[in-house]
């Protein structure tokens, strides 16, 4: 999860509002397993995780070049 989040940070991190980088450092503080199962879908993603950061980060993997 560092990569995807890394990367997400890396890319995104001087555009988000002070909100955003709330919801970011909550993502950051959940397991990375269950992060991952909500990444992939396995999951459903806790109401509060479910925000529009976490929706940012799941799109942006797909732009991710490994």
């Amino acid at each position: 999860m560092d990569l995807i989040l890394g990367q997400f940070a890396d890319a995104h991190i001087d555009t988000l509002s002070d909100e955003e980088l709330d919801q970011y450092e909550s993502l950051m503080e959940a397991l990375d397993r269950d992060l991952l199962k909500w990444v992939t879908g396995e999951a459903e993603v806790p109401a509060e995780f479910d925000t529009p950061i976490f929706h940012k980060v799941v799109a942006s993997r797909h732009h991710l070049k490994y």
